[in-house]
């Protein structure tokens, strides 16, 4: 299990992370399809990714309604685990109570969800604290400054957003240079193999900004399991059953399906490993988030950190997998060309 460093920070965590959305879903409602794992069934499944040389686990206030911070905190207290071998994130933003300021990112809600999320997790500080998502109603310069209000007092070492825009995380990153507040050194964001439109705008702002991608769902809620294909769309007992999300073009991913199979059958592995390895062959990629129900599947998902995808299967993948071209995708490409070819010239006698 490789180590990366997150953002431009000097921190390392494992490219691989426990993602903690199954647990403590419920019998009801939106969790109960991710999700019902209990305590003895979550202790096992955390074992196994710290065996596995895993350092890094996420989760958030609201999955679970709570009970998942609360699972995934008495785990890590099962398992004896010492504060300086894991790296804990979790996320805020989504509703916690009735109120009208028990959700967002304004500083009244972020100075009570950090609280809560310490007590349910039997913590004294949180190493990455996320905003789940966008907060139309908060200016960015009163959520960054209570942020760094958090990180200056110790409750948080680091922070990190989920689900932003290219332009919203740089306008941030701005606001934080010129106030002179912390920054957002990860974005958790969708990214698969199957779903490649992160890589429009948002991973060249990424490499150029120096901030960390955790990828979610890095295998499009099941679909790239190797449970579905063209012929039998509906295979599986997976998630998709019931809750058929993040939204994916189906005939393009059965197109991925098919060009994934016969790699992984020459490389004796599962398809979801293959999917798993190409992000993990992304150099914008810091960490993959991987949740599963069950320890077998957590296993093979921790495998694909042993698959190596030559060249070619890259090349391969890579074909039937590339976005369409999209301006002003197109037009930077081709304006910029003998620019690249300036910045890497050829070999002397290749002229």
């Amino acid at each position: 299990m490789r180590v990366n460093r997150l953002g431009n920070t000097g921190l390392f965590v494992s490219e691989l992370c426990l993602g903690t959305m199954t647990f403590g879903g419920g019998s009801e409602g939106m969790w109960s399809s991710i999700g019902n794992l209990q305590q003895d069934e979550a202790d096992d499944l955390l074992r196994t990714a710290t065996d596995a040389g895993v350092n890094f686990i996420d989760t958030a206030d609201v999955y679970g309604g709570g009970r998942s911070e609360e699972i995934t905190g008495q785990a890590i207290k099962n398992l004896g685990l010492p504060r300086d071998t894991f790296v804990l994130a979790t996320k805020f933003l989504g509703e916690t109570g009735t109120g009208p300021n028990s959700r967002g990112a304004s500083r009244y809600h972020i100075i009570d969800a950090v609280k809560a999320s310490l007590k349910r997790l039997q913590l004294d500080h949180i190493d990455l604290y996320q905003i789940h998502g966008v907060d139309p109603a908060t200016p960015i310069e009163e959520t960054l400054r209570a942020l760094d209000t958090l990180v200056q007092h110790g409750h948080v070492r680091y922070i990190g957003v989920s689900n932003w825009a290219a332009w919203q995380i740089a306008k941030a990153l701005g606001t934080s240079e010129r106030l002179g507040l912390a920054r957002f050194e990860s974005l958790q964001a969708y990214y698969t193999i199957a779903g490649r439109d992160l890589e429009r705008d948002v991973v060249p702002m990424l490499t150029s900004e120096k901030v960390g991608l955790m990828v979610w769902s890095p295998l499009a809620g099941g679909f790239l399991s190797g449970k579905y294909s063209r012929d039998d769309e509906k295979s599986g007992d997976g998630r998709r059953a019931t809750f058929d999300f993040p939204p994916v073009d189906k005939q393009r991913g059965y197109a991925v399906i098919d060009a994934m199979r016969p790699i992984a059958e020459a490389k004796g592995v599962s398809v979801a490993q293959i999917a798993l390895a190409w992000l993990l062959h992304q150099p914008a990629v810091t960490s993959v988030i991987v949740g599963a129900k069950r320890k077998a599947q957590l296993d093979d998902n921790i495998a694909s950190t042993k698959v190596v995808l030559t060249a070619d299967d890259l090349a391969t993948l890579d074909a039937v997998s590339a976005l369409p071209a999209e301006y002003p995708g197109w037009m930077l490409a081709r304006q910029g060309e003998y620019r690249r070819g300036q910045l890497n010239p050829k070999p002397r006698g290749e002229d």
